[in-house]
């Protein structure tokens, strides 16, 4: 069972997810039979997701059951996906071995040499910089992402996998779900411990256990308090603080508008991104590229036609003088500095946020409001509206308009907008034609939806 050689026709339950999606079709690239259903797939329905795996030669159905037969030898399931949905019900009953994303994705990296990239932000953004610096050295990787590569989307993809001839693969360690201590890695890369949806003892507990797992290379961010502490050789590190003794360090940060430069051990990078934060992905990428033979110099090239990836501080347009950001941010500390990055942009930044799920919200109420409040401007100002719900039973005990309250008694701009689509017309006094207006949210589907009309409406 705990080889991926040992099955050629797999299913995926649940398979527009994102981190379901990425799996089926670096399996069906390996050259597996990969067929998927999905609650999505509605029948006479269009649906984007579906027809780029259907590309990508995945069968799709909906999920009804009729996809999965006595010819399937492994079925995969999304943490969302229950016991009491009728395809599991029909693969036990067919005795398939039935397993969790997170268990075939530790089966599908002990079949290569893996880069594991862990920690609470940047997971994404690193993995994909990381993706084009070794594609550049010519090492031909593969990777599995949590987010779509505007490169790998442009070949009518949806970005978040590719299969490549090389023997190193780079994955996103998750932390959320603890699955990060299934993986072995040849490569440990470990970029923040900031509180997300855990308690400090039980993250510092996960990535001891990342640490402990990884073969050769750990490498970490020093300018992190909490993920220094966990450093196994400083030459290995990387930081955006002086810090004697470390291997890796930026210097001479610079951000004009959508570009950021800074240097290197004298090696100049440019990259057309934004924020500090996306300095110190850029050099964590840098740090294990080197350490595996990569030049400072190829790192480089490839970083300055790097594209980014899907809504990460993603530019819909310019209008009216109004730049149009989304971004996936979501925690405290990746909301902060999602505001901050785009305070180089503009003097005014206009700042949306929707919150995601009761729990996470009323674990997170006071960094939040610490985190908006110190990243705010005089000039700047935040917007929320109601938590996303994904269902299920949770107290529904806390408000966004509870964070905008206290936010706002600490001196600063802040707006509270119940409906999501009352949001332009109530925003619209507020814009002015030298300003970001940035979207920022995850988990929710409709997101994307939402954030493009905004846009257009605008």
């Amino acid at each position: 069972m705990n080889s991926i050689e040992n099955f050629d026709n797999i299913f995926f339950i649940g398979v527009a997810g994102t981190g379901m999606s990425a799996l089926a079709q670096y399996l069906s690239g390996t050259g597996k039979t990969v067929r998927g259903s999905d609650r999505y797939f509605v029948p006479g329905e269009s649906n984007d997701t579906r027809n780029k795996l259907e590309s990508a030669g995945i069968q799709c159905f909906f999920q009804d059951g009729s996809g999965i037969n006595e010819d399937t030898h492994l079925v995969v399931v999304s943490t969302a996906v229950e016991d009491t949905v009728l395809e599991v019900q029909k693969a036990k009953s067919l005795s398939i071995p039935i397993i969790k994303r997170s268990e075939l994705l530790a089966m599908i990296a002990r079949s290569k040499k893996t880069i594991a990239v862990g920690g609470t932000s940047g997971k994404s953004t690193t993995s994909a910089m990381l993706f084009d610096i070794l594609s550049q050295a010519g090492k031909m990787p593969s990777i599995i992402s949590g987010a779509g590569l505007v490169s790998i989307i442009k070949e009518n993809k949806i970005g978040n996998a590719k299969v490549g001839s090389g023997e190193w693969l780079i994955i996103e360690a998750d932390e959320s779900d603890g699955s990060i201590v299934q993986y072995t890695p040849e490569v440990g890369l470990l970029l923040n411990i900031d509180k997300d949806h855990q308690e400090m003892e039980e993250l510092i507990s996960i990535f001891s256990q990342f640490k402990k797992n990884t073969q050769k290379l750990f490498v970490v961010n020093q300018s992190n308090a909490l993920a220094a502490t966990l450093s196994a050789d400083s030459s290995f590190d990387f930081t955006i603080n002086s810090k004697a003794g470390c291997g890796y360090q930026a210097t001479d940060f610079h951000q004009q508008g959508l570009q950021i430069s800074f240097k290197v051990q004298e090696q100049l990078f440019t990259l057309h991104t934004v924020g500090k934060h996306n300095m110190e992905n850029a050099l964590a990428a840098i740090a294990v590229a080197h350490q595996l033979g990569v030049s400072l110099q190829d790192c480089a090239k490839a970083l300055e036609k790097y594209e980014g990836i899907y809504r990460r501080h993603q530019l819909l347009g310019i209008k009216k003088g109004v730049y149009v950001m989304d971004d996936y941010a979501h925690n405290p500390v990746k909301c902060a500095a999602s505001i901050e990055a785009c305070q180089h942009i503009a003097p005014k930044v206009i700042a949306w946020f929707q919150p995601h799920g009761y729990g996470p919200t009323r674990f997170l109420k006071d960094d939040f409001i610490q985190e908006f409040a110190k990243a705010l401007r005089e000039t700047d100002e935040i917007w929320m509206s109601e938590i996303f719900y994904a269902g299920g039973t949770a107290v529904k005990d806390i408000s966004s308009n509870d964070l905008i309250q206290a936010i706002s008694q600490m001196g600063k701009n802040a707006y509270f907008v119940e409906n999501r689509n009352d949001l332009l017309n109530q925003i619209r006094p507020h814009l002015t034609d030298d300003c970001v207006l940035l979207l920022m949210g995850a988990r929710d589907p409709g997101l994307e939806q939402f954030t493009h009309q905004i846009w257009q409406q605008l």
